[in-house]
């Protein structure tokens, strides 16, 4: 690495090369106070669902995927084969993005949303990708809103009952039967619904990067946690808190909408990317870590996107992007390698940071133990797949902590429409 950067980073506390074993540890102490119902970063909520026994042919179901982002509702059928079509597809923001909604506000959206599905199924399958405490009806609770999205109101709300009520006040007929997922949740169901022709797994995980950051797992019944059966369990990874952290993450935390919430997704996931950058790059500005004219331009900068940060790693001198342009006008020496190695650096921990979370997952499902039944792995999310080298290098250091170092086992697959399917498959469990 560049010293100036080496030494720029170490000054802000900012560990590019964490050993992950340490965190991978953290995080097994974190799941296992959390499934025993002793205070933890992470909620490790219960599902109370296990993978389907019984088909879906012939059956129809009105998926929703409230997003980090995006807020998605279309109509899923299954044919007499059980395979499966898409239809009404709508994609519209997440309710509570542009501005603080009330509760009623918030569902009212919602319905309206999904007025061009109205009546078409009685089936419901809603994928909500926030910390939700699941009912065993299939109804959750929401424990608090992350991603930045604002409707305080809605925080501690029935979200199915709420929803079936407020589609009631719309005009819908039908007996509504909702069932409440979370996007991680989906993504597992969905690896376990379309596995590769010929492949068996051990058991089954969901990881979404994306705008967000979360896992599931299948933990299995044991004595350590007394009346609880083999099930699905949503770890909100994103909450996880025994890390250390840069002087940037610290600045960004404080700027965000709920300081002090949701720290690991705040040092890796795709809503937090952008404005990271942004610290560490204004910071190394005003330190005069480049040379000068790009120093005082780089101190005086706004803001900073994901796709913005992303765009340079991905085409350091193409002038189509904003930091492409102002290093074309005011970059000396070695200005391109120093910004590069800096942003490189956010991604590597974020890279890294992924790892640790999938390797704990993979260990706490207790398999993965031969190499012809390996743990799947369903991976979701733009950050993961389309942020600079992400992929390569967490698909890399899982070869690393899980087979080279401990005989653990895993496939990472990706499937089309996994959310919309895995949703589809859990409004009927």
């Amino acid at each position: 690495m560049n010293q100036k950067v080496a030494a720029f980073l170490g000054r802000h506390n900012f560990n590019i090369h964490q050993d992950m074993n340490p965190v991978i540890e953290a995080m097994l102490f974190d799941m296992h106070e959390g499934l025993c119902g002793r205070p933890s970063g992470e909620d490790m909520i219960k599902n109370y669902k296990t993978l389907p026994t019984t088909t879906a042919a012939g059956k129809s179901v009105i998926v929703i995927d409230a997003g980090g982002t995006n807020f998605r509702s279309c109509l899923v059928t299954f044919d007499s084969n059980g395979n499966p079509s898409i239809d009404f597809m709508e994609k519209t923001s997440m309710p509570g993005i542009e501005r603080e909604l009330s509760k009623k506000e918030f569902f009212d959206q919602i319905a309206q949303n999904l007025e061009h599905l109205k009546d078409k199924s009685a089936n419901i399958g809603f994928c909500f990708s926030y910390p939700v405490e699941m009912q065993e009806d299939g109804d959750g609770v929401l424990i608090n809103f992350s991603k930045e999205v604002k409707a305080p109101d809605v925080e501690g709300c029935h979200i199915a009952k709420e929803l079936e009520k407020s589609l009631k006040s719309h005009g819908w007929k039908n007996d509504l039967r909702i069932s409440m997922l979370n996007d991680t949740v989906s993504a597992l169901l969905a690896g376990a619904a379309d596995p590769d022709e010929g492949m068996r797994y051990s058991s089954y995980i969901g990881f979404i990067l994306g705008t967000g950051l979360n896992s599931a797992y299948i933990q299995k019944t044991s004595p350590e946690y007394k009346n609880m059966k083999t099930q699905i369990i949503n770890c909100e990874s994103g909450k996880f808190d025994k890390i250390s952290r840069s002087d940037f993450d610290i600045a960004l935390d404080k700027k965000s909408t709920k300081p002090g919430t949701g720290i690991m997704e705040k040092l890796c996931s795709g809503a937090y990317m952008g404005p990271l950058s942004f610290e560490a790059i204004t910071a190394a500005g005003k330190e005069n870590l480049f040379s000068e004219k790009l120093s005082k331009e780089l101190s005086s900068l706004d803001s900073l996107t994901q796709i913005e940060m992303d765009s340079f790693l991905h085409a350091p001198y193409s002038t189509k992007s904003k930091l492409g342009s102002i290093m074309a006008r005011s970059a000396k020496d070695d200005d391109y390698d120093i910004l590069f190695q800096l942003l490189d650096a956010l991604v590597e921990r974020s890279a890294r940071l992924a790892a640790a979370i999938l390797s704990a997952c993979v260990i706490k499902s207790g398999e993965g133990k031969t190499a012809d039944r390996p743990v799947c792995i369903l991976c979701n999310g733009t950050s993961f797949f389309k942020t600079y080298k992400v992929r390569q290098r967490v698909i890399g250091y899982l070869e690393e902590l899980l087979v080279k170092e401990r005989g653990l086992f895993f496939d990472a697959i990706s499937r089309e429409n996994d959310i919309t399917l895995g949703t589809a498959i859990g409004g009927l469990l």
